[in-house]
């Protein structure tokens, strides 16, 4: 309780809204405005009108960062998020693999339990059912938004825990603007990234291709990758809009195991493809969109072996696919009301199988669907009160249908004070590796199911220049799905639960044009706890920008992060970051950035020590 306080005055000395209010303003007093996201509803919509916890980080805290992935970010930005990690880069998959994400304790190990969208729509691994951690780098994003609890009347399954969403890049402004990023730095890592933005007309694309590599700080650890994205758009009119957009990337990771028990030759080479179609409306009082999107991978694997062991003869091979169809329409039939109506269908499938040098062994060839339809409505009563309910009828081709409720209410106070209540379910169905796939297999598992209960009070003072807001949050789940031993041999079981209780806290102060404060705090108690989710969380940081240069800092407290169980083994940390750019001209910039600057040996993965302090410099070219 004592470092419970302690902390919790750590954080409050910065009271506010961590750098997640945009500076769009010209008045030099008056640093934010209201903040509009599509992540909590379907539609844009201020998120003073939403009950729940909703969290921005934007263009310019992404770019500042000089970060190939956006976890990291992520990591620090957004209280009761925590992303595992093994290296200087690179997460990997299957064995000894990091990105592993958690929300208020939510996750799971993969990472099943926490939704990935991009532009709203669901980007898994079909066989696995987890999202994959090195797709979502930082050149996609114009903004993230993250649904701190759970999303499951909008977006169904997975979205148990909460969603993050990442918004991808467009462009307002006529004309061609091309960039060029490059850094190198420890280990021999480099990153580069090369973007080209055209807006012509109602004609508007964006195009980014980068390639990172790093040798790690362990032998037997290197990561290479090769990433593009592209965007377009064309504007019919004023309130119809079409957007396409692919992106592929391809990475290769080596696995060098736990410091005390080394793998040889555990290397993956896997290969990932998204895209989607949107035909989207917006006449004022009624919106919507038609969606497609189409995800799909190819995984090769070899396990690898121990020192001493005889090298496996074959390779895990995988290829799988996830389509689906979204529509939705928003209305407002009167003063103060909203109502959104939708449906989703999406299909999943996918094989796997081990290659030997003539002939294969099935794993795995499975194909499931999920078909939805959801309602949600929202009425703002006079200038205080705003009340929302929703509700979700999810049918899955395995387990059945899912009723899936939650309401909520908004107080508009004076003194731009806002108070907040929410009650929500969230649930996830089994995934086919959990159904069909490995000795714990079992065909006859049900959904996982949990109810989230949360209080929230946010506020802006001083012309909007400080913010700050604080959650009260209340979980209890069963049917978690756990593997055990019966009959000698291990398999999964819906016999876990969940029941998780925590306080986060964020706030910013913008203290003039050049100087701006941020911290958040999260403290989570876990009457059941799991692996890679931290008792305490605090990110303090501090940007200063004034003429050609920028400067930011930040440090990290992690305390009671769990990486085992059973037995119980803990870890406590500080990380120093700093970063730092001079503009030379309009259109060229240096940059450097050092991380863990206080040299701290620590663990996230058990078994793989994270490097010491680590350094990069490089350049950003705009044309």
């Amino acid at each position: 309780m004592r470092n419970l306080l302690a902390s919790i005055l750590i954080c409050s000395s910065f009271v506010s809204v961590s750098a997640l209010e945009k500076d769009t303003t010209s008045v030099s007093k008056h640093y934010t405005i209201d903040e509009v996201v599509v992540t909590g509803t379907k539609n844009e919509t201020d998120k003073r009108y939403l009950p729940m916890s909703v969290s921005v980080v934007n263009r310019e805290q992404i770019s500042q960062r000089y970060e190939q992935s956006l976890l990291p970010i992520l990591t620090e930005q957004v209280p009761g998020l925590f992303t595992t990690s093994r290296g200087i880069m690179g997460y990997g998959v299957s064995t000894g693999a990091a990105g592993g994400m958690s929300l208020r304790g939510i996750g799971g190990s993969p990472t099943t339990e926490l939704l990935v969208l991009i532009d709203g729509h669901p980007q898994y691994m079909g066989l696995m059912g987890h999202p994959l951690a090195d797709a979502y780098q930082s050149l996609l994003a114009d903004k993230v938004e993250v649904v701190r609890g759970p999303a499951s009347v909008l977006y169904g399954s997975n979205a148990m825990g909460g969603v993050i969403n990442i918004v991808t890049r467009k462009t307002q402004e006529d004309g061609v603007k091309n960039s060029i990023q490059m850094g190198y730095g420890s280990f021999n890592t480099l990153i580069t990234e090369a973007s080209n933005v055209v807006k012509k007309g109602r004609f508007n694309s964006v195009a980014s291709f980068s390639y990172n590599r790093s040798d790690g700080h362990r032998a037997n650890m290197e990561f290479e990758q090769l990433s593009g994205f592209a965007k377009m758009g064309y504007d019919f009119s004023n309130q119809w809009k079409l957007y396409a957009d692919v992106n592929i990337t391809h990475f290769n990771a080596s696995n060098p195991g736990s410091v005390t028990k080394p793998i040889l030759d555990n290397d993956s080479h896997i290969t990932r493809g998204m895209s989607s179609l949107s035909l989207e409306n917006n006449y004022g009082n009624t919106s919507g969109a038609f969606m497609f999107y189409y995800n799909w991978g190819n995984h090769k694997i070899n396990d690898g072996y121990y020192a001493g062991n005889t090298p496996p003869t074959y390779l895990f091979h995988s290829t799988d696919r996830l389509f689906g169809i979204n529509w939705y329409q928003s209305a407002s039939f009167f003063t103060g009301n909203r109502i959104t109506v939708g449906v989703d269908y999406q299909n999943v499938g996918g094989k796997a199988w081990n290659q030997f040098t003539t002939s294969s062994t099935n794993i795995a060839d499975k194909v499931e669907e999920e078909v939805a339809g959801y309602a949600d409505v929202r009425q703002t009563l006079g200038s205080l009160i705003t009340l929302d309910a929703g509700l979700r009828v999810d049918h899955f081709s395995v387990t059945g249908t899912e009723l899936v409720p939650q309401a909520g209410v908004s107080l508009h106070l004076p003194q731009t004070a806002e108070l907040k209540a929410l009650v929500s379910k969230g649930f996830r169905n089994p995934t086919m590796r959990e159904l069909y796939m490995f000795p714990p297999q079992n065909p006859n598992l049900l959904p996982e199911k949990m109810m989230n209960y949360e209080v929230s009070w946010s506020q802006r003072l001083l012309s909007n220049a400080l913010s700050y807001g604080i959650n009260l949050f209340y979980i209890n789940g069963d049917n978690m799905i756990q593997t055990v031993f019966q009959n000698g041999r291990p398999i999964n079981i819906n016999t876990g639960k969940v029941e998780n209780r925590g306080i986060e806290l964020n706030g910013s102060y913008r203290i003039n044009a050049s100087w701006m404060l941020s911290a958040n705090y999260s403290w989570l108690h876990m009457k059941y706890p799991v692996v890679a989710a931290p008792e305490h969380k605090l990110f303090a940081g501090v940007d200063f920008t004034r003429g050609k240069w920028m400067v930011s800092t930040g440090v990290q407290y992690i305390n009671g992060l769990y990486t085992s169980v059973s037995p119980v083994s803990q870890e406590n940390f500080v990380l120093w970051n700093l970063r730092g750019s001079y503009q030379l001209s309009r259109q060229f910039s240096l940059f450097v950035r050092g991380e863990n600057l206080l040299a701290q040996h620590y663990e996230i993965n058990a078994g793989f020590t994270m490097p010491k302090a680590t350094t990069m410099g490089g350049f950003n070219l705009k044309f």
